[in-house]
């Protein structure tokens, strides 16, 4: 087992080169400066009778987008990379598993480790479903800390404890935690980009119109919510099989639910108030303060989570 975890170890520390190896690249892609270049096109006009050619000034595709706006030259390096620091956290959690014999939940190292997945998975999704490569630069360093924090964790395997041995309730309860969590990481990329657009979109080529940004955040928060209700509904069922309760106000349950009622307000205020730009924004930036409050506060508060 022991050069099990070694080689597990060397697969974790090989992820985290690849993260930031595609923050470097999509750092250099994003900021690219505006080209001043323009190509001339013939456009027909029609006066009359008459057809004349004239040039029509066309700008360049921006700078590792292709023709159907799919990552090229430096950019697609950076979602390879991206890619393959899913695939090796993907083989480290499956290989922790193996070896354990549960669910990476166990110990903040863990659920940090699962945690950086469901975000590089949320990222991932958003990179292909919105071409917003922008993103990278506030999601990425998110991962790449929470990796580093994750080692300087104890990666040793211990045996689960009594609350813990549940393996059903509290996969499933852990793994839309880690989903929700994700979604809220891209809801927060959003909201610091819509915040920084004003600063930065005049400079750089890769910064799509504001609205997008909003836009994208609210998708994001959407996703969220649900996914947070579904966790904290199967936590209370796991509550009642370990603890003989549904809900104690444990630190970890009361922050769980105070970062629920924050998106679920951002939700109403989005739909029926119409609240958009910088206040939304600034929701979603404390929402997601919130879910690291929630999985941060066992250092602090301690309770029933303080396991790990």
């Amino acid at each position: 087992m022991d050069n099990a975890l070694q080689l597990n170890e060397i697969i974790l520390t090989a992820a985290i080169v690849f993260v930031l190896l595609a923050l470097i690249c999509n750092l250099v892609v994003v900021t690219s400066r505006r080209s001043r270049r323009t190509t001339a096109v013939p456009a027909a006009v029609h006066v009359g009778a008459d057809r004349f050619e004239i040039p029509a000034i066309v700008e360049p595709p921006a700078p590792g987008m292709g023709r159907r706006d799919g990552p090229t030259g430096l950019a697609l390096y950076a979602t390879g990379f991206t890619v393959v620091g899913f695939v090796l956290t993907t083989v480290y959690l499956g290989i922790r598993m193996w070896l354990t014999g549960y669910g990476p939940f166990a110990n903040q190292h863990e659920f940090a480790v699962s945690f950086v997945w469901g975000i590089l998975l949320a990222y991932l999704i958003a990179e292909w479903r919105f071409r917003i490569r922008a993103l990278a630069l506030v999601v990425l360093p998110i991962v790449a800390a929470l990796m580093l924090y994750a080692m300087a964790q104890d990666t040793s395997v211990q045996p689960l404890i009594p609350a813990l041995q549940n393996n059903l309730l509290l996969t499933l309860h852990v793994g839309f935690a880690i989903l929700a969590y994700g979604a809220a990481a891209v809801s927060c990329g959003a909201a610091v980009l819509y915040l920084v657009h004003p600063r930065l979109a005049g400079r750089f080529r890769q910064f799509p119109e504001q609205d997008v940004f909003d836009d994208l955040g609210y998708k994001a928060a959407a996703v969220t919510f649900p996914l947070l209700t579904i966790m904290i509904a199967l936590g209370a069922l796991w509550a009642d099989t370990a603890w003989g309760r549904f809900w104690g106000w444990d630190p970890k349950e009361t922050a769980a639910l105070v970062t629920w009622l924050i998106y679920g307000a951002y939700l109403h205020a989005r739909v029926t108030r119409g609240w958009q730009g910088s206040r939304s924004a600034w929701l979603l930036l404390l929402g997601f303060a919130a879910v690291l409050f929630a999985y941060f506060g066992n250092h602090f508060f301690g309770g029933l989570h303080s396991y790990g």
